[in-house]
């Protein structure tokens, strides 16, 4: 399998459009048309990942964080990037960046956190604008069906927890065919009024190329007319950080526990406690304090994430309690992630998880 065979099933599960616009996602290093010999899957790639590529004999390393994260100016061995890049280009080493785009999908690191706490009835915390288009064409009354299953078949019609949702109205449409044209129906020269249904589909924009396919194979007419719109509305599946339930409510030392216990940490930061139960929480994997507030109007009790400042700390207003965990904790089973998504599709591909710990922060206990 080459490269790019990889990056485009990782890119349709996880779109690089769905990656915030600071972030450098994709392929970063390499050429996309090398053949894999093993890939190594890592929360950060470092000289040391590096290193374990070379002695496991991968020349793919697929990273949640990018090491090229701003421009590179000049590769001269300066800083831990330079490093990272040159001694990768000279080992033929390629490196896949799956970052944000990874972290604003269902199913993604938020839910891998969820999962390892129990949460149930997960919602996205900040739902994404800008993700969502209408489709809207006309189609013959004989044919709506059948372009409208094909539509749902490509992706589209998907509203939260319902698919195959879409809006049909009756008209009269009119075509008059010039000499040139083979029509479905109509003669040459003539103006030809049809009963036509509109339908109206909408559809993520990463499959957009997908849904206008199948429109045009689906349509019988030989010139298929359609509009596109941008939606304002959020996506109730792309966006940052996760709220849902506890298994049962809890008292916020044993809360406290219970958290350290399941995300395997050393330690962690709290705010005071308020004398409140635990029921419904919020968590943000990485550092997730730009939520803090999303958490509070939707009523959780306690949001995990990481990266909190000092002041920001006084912020939860004693409404909820915040624990940070550290950001290497809140995202170290990302790597599981990624081996449960290739092996989902490429169940015999031979993939490695770094055992290098990349984790910057240590802990004097």
């Amino acid at each position: 399998m080459k490269i790019n065979d990889l990056c485009s099933y990782l890119e349709q599960v996880c779109p690089l459009s769905y990656q915030e616009s600071y972030d450098n996602c994709g392929l970063l290093v390499g050429s996309g048309q090398t053949e894999i010999t093993k890939a190594l899957l890592t929360l950060d790639c470092t000289e040391e990942v590096i290193e374990e590529a070379i002695e496991m004999g991968c020349n793919l390393i697929i990273a949640h964080h990018p090491i090229i994260f701003a421009g590179l100016k000049k590769l001269t061995g300066a800083t831990y990037i330079e490093r990272t890049v040159i001694k990768a280009i000279q080992n033929n080493i390629a490196i896949y960046a799956i970052h944000t785009n990874l972290d604003n999908i269902l199913g993604g690191v938020n839910s891998k956190f969820a999962e390892r706490l129990g949460l149930t009835g997960l919602q996205i915390l900040d739902p994404k604008a800008g993700i969502l288009q209408k489709l809207v064409s006309y189609v013959p009354k004989s044919h709506s069906n059948l372009v409208l299953t094909s539509l749902f078949e490509a992706g589209a019609g998907s509203i939260g927890n319902y698919s195959e949702c879409s809006f049909a109205s009756e008209g009269l449409g009119s075509f008059k065919a010039n000499t040139k044209a083979t029509p479905f129906i109509g003669e040459i020269g003539k103006r030809h009024l049809e009963e036509e249904t509109k339908l109206e589909v909408v559809f993520p924009s990463p499959i957009q190329g997908k849904v206008v396919s199948a429109l045009l194979t689906a349509h019988p007419y030989e010139e298929v007319a359609y509009d596109i719109f941008p939606l304002l509305n959020k996506s109730s599946e792309i966006g940052s950080g996760l709220i849902g339930e506890l298994p049962k409510p809890m008292e916020e030392q044993e809360f406290l526990a219970y958290l350290k216990e399941k995300m395997d940490l050393k330690t962690l930061r709290y705010t005071r406690f308020n004398s409140q139960k635990i029921s419904k929480v919020a968590i943000c994997g990485g550092a997730g304090s730009f939520l803090l507030k999303k958490a509070i109007s939707q009523g959780a009790q306690a949001f995990i994430s990481s990266d909190f400042k000092y002041h920001e700390f006084f912020d939860a207003e004693n409404r909820l309690l915040i624990a940070d965990i550290g950001h290497y904790e809140s995202e170290k089973f990302t790597k599981s992630l990624l081996s449960e998504l290739i092996l989902e599709k490429f169940p015999t591909f031979a993939i490695l998880l770094s055992k290098t710990d990349t984790n910057p922060v240590n802990y004097y206990l």
